[in-house]
């Protein structure tokens, strides 16, 4: 059982210094309660996660797993339980005041993932210190905060925010579920909590990383044809001056990034390929600098199809927004988040590059932050493994954050 404060923190002056959520909650015995009703439930949050994990659920095929979520949420008592069309798991704990506090965790697996549960023969072991097997690494996320959740039911907590959890699809295929999400709880949510560990770390910005398809097209023909013009030679020429444009050179804080992996054209010596394409990553904590790149980055292509007759045009691959939301450190959102870590022991890592479902809300300028922390290991393997022990922490803190910021 975990003990939140003690009598002397409560009448020391630093605790009148924290933000008015935190001194609520942990005086309340309703919160108390619900910590304590986690940790009574560490064996039944191992079994929950085992049974989601097992369900194959690559990113755009979660579907059983979203229904796993869902009938769990229906068991342990949240309203308005529903799977939508992300498909997203969705439940609520009603509150009063019409507004609402949305917790997010992530139902996908990555693509390789999938592989290795079929692989496996059976569904994740549970040990006295881990959930092992594939399906178990970014699942606790959902394990947790379902955990979460069920302890506030159980406790009686009545918010005056709704109180809505939310495990939603296709993170690692453009924040699909994320977007649905936010468009559905945009006007009436005070913030938006993407739950990926029990916050040692807490991310109040977002990394906007956008992706890019540069396609080339030109007339195709034979060596003896004439070598121009040549869908290979406009790759090379946009290539060369878009990495020597000057933020491609930059290393610094501000995690601007312009980077082209693949090149992609022709399959025989002796044919000039009618097509082709390369990538384009592009990124940058600032909003408007990855919006001034890739206008440069227009510009260059327009220059390069006059120059050689091959059309090149960009094609969006995946456009992850990101941004910063001024003063959002010192918010009452961070601050709570912060003490919160604190009360449970540890001291957080503040950080303004989060990426993840975070950056949805983020970047649409709306209050959001992302929780990190230790869930396991091996992620992506077949040896992949979730702490039980970070299960839990990330289960208490979730608890408490929702009854702070729910009112």
């Amino acid at each position: 059982m975990i003990c939140l404060i003690s009598l002397v923190v409560l009448a020391s002056s630093a605790f009148q210094q924290v933000p008015p959520e935190i001194r609520a909650a942990v005086q309340d015995p309703i919160v108390q309660s619900a910590i304590e009703f986690v940790d009574s439930r560490a064996d039944d949050a191992a079994e929950f996660l085992s049974q989601i994990g097992a369900i194959i659920s690559p990113s755009g095929h979660e579907l059983y797993r979203a229904e796993a979520v869902a009938a769990r949420m229906r068991a342990i008592g949240l309203e308005e339980v529903r799977v939508d069309a992300g498909p997203n798991a969705v439940g609520v704990i009603p509150g009063r005041s019409g507004r609402a506090v949305v917790f997010i965790s992530t139902l996908d697996d990555l693509a390789s993932v999938a592989e290795f549960q079929r692989s496996a023969g059976g569904p994740p072991t549970i040990t006295p210190d881990r959930v092992v097997g594939p399906g178990t690494n970014t699942s606790l996320s959902s394990a947790a905060m379902v955990t979460a959740a069920e302890a506030l039911v159980h406790a009686g907590i009545r918010p005056e925010h709704d109180l809505v959890f939310a495990a939603v699809a296709q993170e690692e295929t453009g924040l699909v579920g994320m977007k649905k999400i936010f468009d559905e709880y945009r006007e009436r949510a005070d913030a938006f909590i993407d739950v990926l560990g029990d916050g040692h770390r807490i991310s109040y910005g977002a990394i906007g990383i956008h992706w890019w398809h540069v396609v080339a097209h030109g007339p195709p023909g034979h060596t003896l044809g004439g070598g121009l013009p040549n869908v290979n030679q406009a790759i090379g020429r946009a290539v060369d001056r878009i990495l020597s444009l000057p933020d491609a050179a930059r290393t610094d804080s501000s995690r601007t990034r312009i980077n082209v992996a693949i090149l992609n054209s022709g399959i025989v010596f002796n044919h000039k390929p009618d097509s082709g394409w390369f990538s384009l990553d592009v990124r940058s904590l600032d909003a408007l600098t990855i919006d001034e790149i890739e206008q440069d980055v227009s510009n260059i292509l327009e220059a390069v199809t006059d120059e050689t007759g091959i059309t090149l045009t960009m094609v969006p691959y995946q456009l992850t927004p990101g941004g910063q939301i001024p003063g959002a450190r010192d918010s009452k959102l961070v601050r709570t988040a912060a003490e919160a870590a604190r009360y449970l022991g540890y001291e957080p890592r503040l950080s303004d590059s989060g990426s993840s479902n975070m950056n949805v809300a983020v970047g649409a300028g709306a209050p959001a932050i992302g929780l990190g922390g230790g869930r396991g290991g091996a992620r992506g393997t077949p040896e992949e493994w979730a702490d039980r022990a970070a299960l839990m922490s990330t289960a208490r803190y979730v608890t408490l954050l929702a009854a702070a910021l729910g009112g």
